[in-house]
């Protein structure tokens, strides 16, 4: 180790400053320009040091604000829903099928004689009645055809009156010669001779009137044709596009006919439900009970026709494992229009005091179908539901509910188990004031139908 080094008993003295500095004392900057610089980083700095400071403040501020929002987030909250309480009440039973609508009675307007046709009276399209004039064949013809037959039956007539009396004279000349023959004064010849013209005028006469009821059949034969020549509806209905034009030949011959006459009032509907189905309606149709019937459009929305079973069919169909009924319409306003395709709803039975809730509250999830009940301090629960029959906006419960328990039927869809939910009237919006105009909302529910 080396010794310490040894203190100087004699420092040096400081040095002097120079004569130019003493003798221009303006010309020392340097210390005065450091002394001011130090001043100005010394100020940057704190002033870095204060900014960093705000913002790391502000920095913690806004953390401690994310991480209470996330809290608050995770906290249960009320949500605001409407629920509505299961009551008791008649569900009907209904069986559906596709049907047809088909003319009850349809008929093909031919003409029964021959001719030219002079006068078309109906108009394509038009409503008639039974009896109304729909076409005039030339009746010319068949107005000379009576005619003839009227004086065939005249000349019948004379002939009838003049052998009716020659029989009686050969019946005066028969008795007077009876008288001469029983004096002896003719012979018997002569008697029997008168006989036989007695008889003869006597056949005369039975074909003289042979001839009369020919006469007048023919004269029955040539009304009927000259009635024929006007042209009738045979049927009350709908008549269809002509088939044939004013002035052509028409023939009793003809496939086609003048035009078609379908009957709408009433009308039928022909549909098919399942064999299964079948043994109840038999029963009821067997009781003599009368089962309603309803017609509804392709969308089953709307309904056009309430009617009744009128009949089933004799026998099931093998193809398709149905059999096809037949439903009468009174059809008075003439909704309903042949080969129309309608769904059809036959009412069976009815369901009495069945758990109803509105349909809207089921819900469906990998589990099944379940409703979120309201209970105690408004604490909604799972409970999972057996479904029923349904009728509209409304559904049966067969298991899961009973009568009066309050399911959530809008607002369902942020709702977990154990949830507390503020209840709300039906057209009550989710902050207390009114919800959306009735037109606004039905827009966003065919929206979401459109969407889904």
């Amino acid at each position: 180790m080396k010794p310490p080094a040894m203190l100087d008993p004699h420092p040096p003295e400081p040095k002097a400053p120079s004569e130019s500095r003493r003798a221009y004392p303006e010309l020392d900057l340097d210390a005065k320009s450091t002394s001011k610089n130090r001043w100005w980083v010394w100020a940057i700095v704190f002033a870095v040091i204060g900014f960093g400071c705000y913002k790391l403040y502000q920095y913690e501020n806004a953390k401690k604000a994310a991480v209470a929002s996330r809290r608050g987030a995770l906290r249960p909250r009320n949500i605001p829903v409407v629920a509505a309480e299961a009551h008791t009440g008649e569900m009907p039973v209904y069986l559906q099928g596709l049907g047809t609508v088909t003319a009850f009675n349809t008929v093909t307007v031919k003409t029964r004689v021959d001719g030219q046709l002079i006068q078309v009276a109906f108009r394509e399209g038009q409503f008639v009645n039974k009896g109304d004039l729909l076409a005039v064949i030339d009746p010319r013809p068949y107005q000379v055809a009576l005619d003839q037959a009227k004086s065939m039956l005249a000349q019948a007539q004379g002939t009838l009156a003049k052998d009716q009396a020659a029989l009686k004279d050969a019946q005066v000349n028969y008795a007077r010669d009876q008288e001469l023959f029983k004096e002896n004064i003719i012979a018997k010849q002569q008697l029997d001779t008168q006989l036989a013209t007695q008889d003869q005028a006597r056949g005369a006469i039975q074909a003289d009137e042979a001839a009369i009821a020919a006469a007048q059949a023919t004269i029955d034969n040539a009304q009927l044709n000259l009635t024929y020549t006007r042209v009738t509806a045979p049927i009350s209905g709908r008549i269809g596009l002509r088939q044939v034009d004013a002035g052509n030949m028409v023939h009793a011959s003809d496939a086609t006919g003048l035009a078609i006459i379908t009957q709408l009032q009433p009308i039928s509907v022909l549909f098919s439900i399942p064999q299964d189905q079948l043994p109840p309606v038999l029963a009821k149709l067997h009781t003599g009970a009368t089962l309603s019937t309803e017609a509804y459009d392709r969308d089953q929305t709307k309904k056009i026709a309430d009617g009744t079973l009128l009949t089933v069919d004799n026998q099931i169909d093998t193809t398709t494992g149905t059999s096809r009924l037949k439903s009468t319409f009174p059809n008075a306003d003439g909704a309903l229009f042949p080969n129309q395709f309608v769904n059809m709803r036959l009412e069976l039975d009815t369901k009495r005091n069945a758990v109803i809730v509105p349909a809207v509250a089921i819900q469906r999830g990998p589990s099944g179908t379940f409703v979120y009940l309201v209970g105690e301090e408004n604490t909604v629960s799972v409970r999972p539901v057996k479904l029923g029959l349904t009728e509209g906006n409304d559904v049966s419960i067969d298991d899961g509910l009973k009568p009066g328990d309050k399911v959530v039927i809008d607002g369902a869809e942020k709702l977990t188990e154990g949830m507390q939910v503020t209840l709300r009237q039906p057209g009550q919006g989710a902050n207390g004031g009114q919800g959306r105009p009735a037109g606004a909302t039905g827009q966003r529910k065919g929206r979401r139908r459109s969407e889904e």
